[in-house]
C-alpha cells in the first residue's frame, strides 16, 4: 500500500527561518539545515517538514506564497532543496514540503493578473470577487479583521481572504448558489478547475525533485460555504480525487491535513490525522495557554502539570472516536509546532520533560519532534510581532519560533550576524539549553529523546502500528502497548502508584523512578517508565 512507510514514521519539523543561518544574514536556510542533518539523523528521526520554504513577501511566516515553484532566495535555491533532500534520503530521511493550498500572497502573479483586470477572467477567476459585498454578515477570522478586502484597484469590488488581507482566497467553489450571489462558481467552473489543476502540478513539480509528500494547510476549507459541514465534505472529495491521481502517479507520497479529515462515509484522502497543538484534544494536555488564548480556546489545567490537577478524558475520548473509526489509520501528535508554545512553556521544568516526551514517543502515534524540543527549548513570551506572528493582541506565536540553539558561542550558533539582524531573539537565559552542551550528556534531554527514539524503533509493540490499552487514566497514565508492554507516566511532581493484574511480574526495560513490588508500581514525582509484561517475559 502506496505511503504504508508513515505508520512506523517520526517527524522532525523545521521552521526554516530558525533553524540554522549558514550566510550569516541571521535568517536560517536550507544549507544550514544540509550542515546540521548529521544531527537531525542522531535523533532516529526518518522524517523531516518544513514549513513554507517558496518565494513570499513572509506577511504571514511564509504561508503568503507567491510562486509555488521556487524556493525563496533567503534559504537558497531550488537546487538547495534537491541537494538536501538528496542528502537526507542518503541518511535515511524523507522530506515532506508544506503546501498552502486555500491561499495565495497578493503578489502572486495570478492575483495580480486578475487585480489589473476590468472584470473576470475569461478561463476563470482563480479567486473570489464580488462587485458588492452580501448583505448578510460575513464572520471575522482569527487576526479579527473582516473576511472581504475591498481591492485596492484596478478591478472594482472585494476579494475573499483566509487569514491576512495579504493572503486572497483561492476560489474553488461552492455549495450553495442563490440566484442572488452569481459571483458564486459552481465546483466544476472553470476557475475551480483550474486551481485543482494548479494543485497537482505544484505537487508533481516537487514530487518529480524527490519530495516524499506535503502537510496541507487548511486542507478542509477550500470551498467556502456557509452551509459548513458540505464545504468541508466537498473539500474533502476534492483532496480524493488528488488522492486518486497520487496513489497511480506517486504511490510512495504521503498527504497530511491540517488536523483531522472529516469523515464524509466515502474513502479518505490523506494518510492520517493530525492531533493539531492548538485544539483541545492536545492543549488539554499539555498547554497552559502561555501564548495567549485564541476565541475558540478555553482555559484548563493541563494534564502534564506539577500540581496533577488535569485530567486525560477529553483526549482520550477523541483518540478512541479516531480509533473506532478507523482502527489502523496513523494518527500525528506533536510536541509543538511554529503556532502555539512549545512542550517546555510557563513553569514546565526541564526535570519535566522526561514523562511527556514519553509519552508521545510510546503512545501509538505518528511523533512529530518539533525543532529544539531534542533539548528542551522554552516558550519565550514577550517576543516581537515578526512576519504576522501576533496574529491576534492575545495570541503571540513568535515564542516558539526563536532560533535553534546550537552551542555556547555567539548567537547560541545560530548565526554570525549581529545579534540586532537575528530573525527573533535568541533565548537571553544564560542557562539556556544546547546541543554542544547536551550532546555527550546521558542526563539530558537530548539523549532522553535518542532514547526514546531508539527504544521505539527496536520495539515495534511500542510504534505505531501497535494496539494500546489503557489501564489507568490518572496519575501516573498507565497503558499496554501491544499486549506486551506496559508505559506509565506520572507527570505531576507527587509519587503516584498503580495497582492491578498488569503490573504483576512486569520486568523494567526502560525506566526512571519506578520501583516496581509485590503490591503494584510507585512512580516518584515526573516518573516515566516502560515495562515488559509478565507474559512476554524478561527482555534479552
Amino acid at each position: 500500500m502506496g505511503g504504508d512507510w508513515l505508520a512506523d514514521a517520526v517527524i522532525y519539523e523545521i521552521y526554516p527561518q530558525s533553524f540554522a543561518d549558514s550566510d550569516g544574514d541571521g535568517i536560517g536556510d536550507l544549507r544550514g539545515v544540509i550542515d546540521h542533518l548529521d544531527h537531525i539523523a542522531s535523533l532516529g528521526v526518518d522524517t523531516v517538514w518544513f514549513n513554507p520554504c517558496f518565494v513570499s513577501p513572509f506577511v504571514d511566516a511564509g504561508y503568503d506564497v507567491a510562486d509555488y515553484l521556487t524556493i525563496a532566495p533567503r534559504y537558497g535555491t531550488n537546487d538547495d532543496m534537491v541537494e538536501l533532500v538528496a542528502r537526507a534520503r542518503e541518511r535515511g530521511i524523507r522530506v515532506l514540503l508544506d503546501l498552502v493550498a486555500g491561499h495565495t500572497s497578493i503578489e502572486h502573479p495570478w492575483f495580480r493578473a486578475e487585480l489589473a483586470a476590468d472584470g473576470p477572467d475569461p478561463a476563470g477567476d482563480r479567486y473570489i470577487w464580488v462587485d458588492d459585498l452580501p448583505a448578510r454578515e460575513w464572520a471575522v477570522d482569527i487576526p479579527g479583521t473582516p473576511a472581504w478586502v475591498r481591492s485596492p484597484g484596478p478591478r472594482k469590488g472585494w476579494y475573499l481572504k483566509n487569514f491576512y488581507d495579504e493572503q486572497p482566497a483561492l476560489n474553488f467553489g461552492w455549495v450553495a448558489r442563490p440566484d442572488n450571489e452569481p459571483w458564486r462558481a459552481a465546483i466544476d467552473a472553470p476557475g475551480p478547475r483550474r486551481n485543482r489543476q494548479a494543485l497537482q502540478d505544484v505537487m508533481a513539480y516537487w514530487l518529480d525533485r524527490g519530495v516524499s509528500g506535503f502537510r496541507v494547510d487548511m486542507a478542509f476549507s477550500l470551498v467556502k460555504d456557509e452551509l459548513w459541514a458540505e464545504g468541508v465534505a466537498q473539500s474533502a472529495a476534492l483532496w480524493r480525487e488528488i488522492r486518486e491521481w497520487l496513489d497511480v502517479a506517486y504511490p510512495e507520497a504521503v498527504l497530511l491535513p491540517e488536523g483531522a479529515e472529516p469523515r464524509t462515509g466515502r474513502p479518505l484522502a490523506f494518510h492520517a490525522d493530525f492531533f493539531l497543538v492548538i485544539l483541545a484534544e492536545h492543549a488539554s494536555l499539555f498547554d497552559n495557554h502561555s501564548a495567549g488564548l485564541l476565541p475558540f480556546q478555553e482555559p484548563r489545567e493541563p494534564f502534564f502539570d506539577a500540581a496533577g490537577r488535569g485530567s486525560t478524558r477529553l483526549f482520550l475520548d477523541a483518540w478512541a472516536r479516531a480509533r473506532e473509526a478507523d482502527p489502523g489509520r496513523p494518527i500525528v501528535l506533536a510536541t509543538a509546532d511554529h503556532d502555539f508554545n512549545r512542550l517546555r512553556t510557563g513553569p514546565r521544568t526541564r526535570e519535566q520533560l522526561g514523562a511527556a516526551l514519553t509519552f508521545l514517543f510510546t503512545w501509538g502515534s505518528v511523533p512529530s519532534l518539533y525543532y529544539g524540543d531534542e533539548i528542551g527549548m522554552r516558550y519565550l513570551p514577550g517576543m516581537p510581532d515578526v512576519e504576522g506572528a501576533i496574529c491576534n493582541p492575545a495570541y503571540n506565536r513568535a515564542g516558539c519560533r526563536t532560533p535553534m540553539q546550537w552551542g555556547d558561542g555567539p548567537n547560541a550558533g545560530f548565526s554570525t550576524a549581529d545579534p540586532e539582524r537575528l530573525y527573533l531573539p535568541v533565548d537571553p537565559d544564560a542557562d539556556r539549553p544546547t546541543v554542544a552542551a547536551q550532546e555527550d550528556d546521558p542526563s539530558s534531554t537530548l539523549a532522553l529523546v535518542r532514547e526514546l527514539v531508539a527504544l521505539r524503533r527496536a520495539t515495534p509493540a511500542l510504534g505505531g502500528r501497535g494496539s494500546t490499552r489503557v489501564v489507568h487514566e490518572g496519575y501516573p497514565l498507565a497503558y499496554v502497548r501491544g499486549e506486551a508492554y506496559l508505559v506509565v507516566v506520572n507527570p505531576r511532581r507527587e509519587a503516584a502508584t498503580l495497582t492491578g493484574p498488569d503490573t504483576v511480574g512486569v520486568t523494567p526495560v526502560w525506566t526512571s523512578g519506578v520501583r516496581v513490588s509485590p503490591d503494584g508500581l510507585t512512580v516518584a514525582g515526573f516518573g516515566y517508565g516502560v515495562l515488559a509484561l509478565a507474559s512476554v517475559g524478561s527482555p534479552d
